[in-house]
């Protein structure tokens, strides 16, 4: 299915294939649904459709159960914190990039200061203040 219309995401498979396809019982997909593991799309009728990729994090719920002998609560928590480093992850990407931009610009500030390169501009740089563990330091801006 590489199709832009049906991507990982898109909930198309009924219950019956969606237990097919993940090798359960559609009453096991109906209980993660219950249990909050597994929140497949909705039809009007308030049918399930399962994406392909909820296909896939069925099979890794039924591998933690299985495999590593994990409860259901211990695997909806894995899943919660994993969505949560995720979202981390993603918003890290996202202030690095700032970061890198922000270097940038400083960096052609700098360079147009230089004598011949223009007018200069003074950039204002304040110390920050940095909390680890309820230990607090002062880092120079050059740290930072």
């Amino acid at each position: 299915m590489n199709d832009a219309t049906f991507g990982d995401d898109t909930p198309v498979y009924v219950i019956s294939v969606a237990a097919e396809l993940s090798g359960l019982h559609p009453q096991t997909l109906r209980q993660y649904d219950r249990l909050g593991l597994v929140s497949p799309g909705r039809t009007a009728g308030r049918g399930r459709r399962y994406s392909m990729r909820d296909i896939q994090m069925l099979r890794e719920v039924q591998r933690l159960s299985q495999e590593e002998g994990i409860n259901l609560a211990g695997i909806k928590r894995i899943l919660e914190l994993q969505r949560e480093v995720a979202e981390l992850r993603e918003h890290i990407f996202h202030l690095h990039n700032e970061l890198n931009a922000a270097r940038s610009a400083a960096a052609r500030r700098a360079t147009s200061a230089r004598p011949g390169g223009g007018g200069g501009e003074l950039i204002p740089v304040r110390r920050t203040r940095v909390t680890i563990f309820n230990h607090t330091t002062t880092q120079p801006p050059e740290t930072q």
